[in-house]
C-alpha cells in the first residue's frame, strides 16, 4: 500500500507493506541531533515537544507544505496505480514523474493529460472501476 496518510492506519489495520508518501504522526525527531520519539512522547510533552538529549525541536516525521517527497517510495514499485485524480495538482500530479516501474495504471472519472504514459488508462470513476475488482 502507497499511502498519503500519515495516520498510521493502515498499519493499524493489518496491511504489512506500507509506504508512507507524507510520514508518520507516529514518529518523530529531534531536528538537530535526529534521535526519534514516539507518538505518545509528543502527546505528553508540556508546550513545544524537546529532546532529552539535546535540547532541539522534536518535528513529526511527515512532510511538511512546501517540502518535497522522498522520490525512493515510488521509484521503486513495478506497478503504480493512481486513481481520483485529474493529474494536475501536486503531490499526485508528481507521482509519475517519480515513476520507472514496468506498469501505470491511471483511473479517473474523465481522460487526464498524462493517459498517454499509461499502460492502461481507464475514464470512469474509481468507485465503479474498483468495485468490480474481484481477488
Amino acid at each position: 500500500v502507497v499511502t498519503q496518510n500519515i495516520d498510521g492506519l493502515h498499519q493499524a489495520a493489518g496491511s504489512r507493506q506500507v509506504y508512507e508518501l507524507h510520514g508518520s504522526i507516529l514518529r518523530n525527531y529531534c531536528m538537530d541531533c535526529h534521535t526519534f520519539y514516539d507518538a505518545e512522547y509528543v502527546k505528553n510533552a508540556e508546550g513545544i515537544p524537546r529532546c532529552e538529549k539535546c535540547g532541539g525541536m522534536i518535528k513529526p516525521d511527515v512532510v511538511l507544505y512546501e517540502e518535497g517527497l522522498d522520490p525512493a517510495t515510488i521509484s521503486e514499485a513495478d506497478m503504480l496505480i493512481i486513481g481520483g485524480t485529474s493529474l494536475v495538482v501536486y503531490p499526485a500530479a508528481g507521482f509519475i514523474d517519480y515513476f520507472h516501474g514496468k506498469y501505470l495504471v491511471l483511473i479517473n472519472k474523465s481522460e487526464t493529460a498524462r493517459d498517454v504514459r499509461a499502460n492502461l488508462a481507464i475514464a470512469a470513476p474509481i468507485g465503479s472501476v474498483m468495485e468490480k475488482i474481484r481477488v
